[in-house]
């Protein structure tokens, strides 16, 4: 099973939302992102994305230049990817095995992502896998 898949939760639910959004953020436009954008992709103030960078520099999830780009530190992109990971197995399987309607499927799926243990994502994606519904790690 994938190493992606995170040990435990170190992050807040707040925490690993803004380390998912710039990961994602950075998946579509280049290693570093500018916190704008992760305030735009959130619907959050620039305050709080400095607040949250702030926290997740000390983590040593990121690491911020002098001219603000910011950019995923090589424990922040892999945790970051297990969470965006863990929400797209979820989301696929909310879809596919519950016929929950996408939106949904999605918000809760996000809301899942930050509770679940270790075990049940290797589980749930073993699962799909076995459905033919593979969610790879990027």
């Amino acid at each position: 099973m994938s190493e992606a898949i995170r040990d435990t939760h170190t992050l807040s639910k707040a925490g690993e939302d803004y380390l998912e959004a710039i990961y994602r953020i950075s998946l579509a436009g280049g290693d570093s992102v500018r916190s704008v954008d992760v305030a735009e992709s959130l619907g959050v103030s620039k305050a709080s994305v400095n607040k949250a960078l702030s926290t997740l520099k000390e983590a040593g999830m990121v690491e911020q230049s002098r001219y603000g780009r910011v950019t995923l530190t090589e424990e922040g992109r892999t945790y970051a990817a297990a969470v965006w990971r863990s929400h797209r197995a979820l989301r696929t399987f909310l879809e596919s095995d519950l016929g929950v309607e996408p939106q949904t499927a999605d918000s809760e799926a996000c809301l899942m992502e930050h509770v679940l243990s270790e075990d049940t994502m290797r589980r749930l994606i073993a699962y799909l896998e076995e459905q033919g519904l593979v969610v790879p790690e990027e």
